[in-house]
């Protein structure tokens, strides 16, 4: 098997690749629990989250792709905020690449460019339900907290809010 690679997403190829992934990622979240599909359509409403897409990379300071031989298999970026910390979003793998460790290295990529970018730490949510996700930010030390923004109370209670504090 090749090697996971993970490369930033620059090229018009690329961002087209890291589109994808983000909306079998959308797909994924809707299709992941009937008890979400709402949540997940309210959250990333269709016609905004295609905006969101194409306007790639956007105010993000990275958008990573992990490479598994010649295959996107998963993606991730880091939006700076105001306060100096950044929020990881959309972190995604494929489903046929999952357990090759590709969730980790995305993140952990991420979390390394952030500490030496100086931000002082890193935030991201996911939905409660994703127990896999959850527990691979618990490993890599984040820990939880409550929301970082404002949020109705729909999203506040469907979603588990992490915090990685950087040096």
């Amino acid at each position: 098997m090749p090697d996971l690679v993970l490369r930033d997403a620059t090229t018009a190829a690329d961002l087209a690749q890291v589109r994808g992934l983000c909306w079998a990622y959308r797909d994924h979240l809707i299709d992941h629990a009937p008890a979400t599909r709402a949540l997940v359509e309210h959250f990333y409403p269709e016609d905004g989250y295609r905006a969101t897409l194409e306007a790639l990379p956007g105010d993000h300071d990275a958008v990573l792709l992990a490479w598994h031989g010649d295959r996107a298999v998963g993606c991730a970026m880091s939006h700076p905020l105001e306060d100096g910390s950044c929020e990881l979003k959309r972190v995604y793998v494929a489903p046929e690449a999952r357990g090759l460790g590709a969730g980790r290295a995305l993140v952990s990529e991420l979390v390394a460019r952030a500490e030496a970018r100086g931000q002082t730490r890193v935030l991201l949510d996911t939905l409660k339900t994703l127990e896999s996700a959850r527990a691979l930010y618990h490993g890599l030390g984040f820990r939880e907290r409550g929301p970082y923004a404002p949020l109705p109370p729909m999203e506040a209670d469907a979603l588990c809010f992490y915090e990685k504090a950087l040096t």
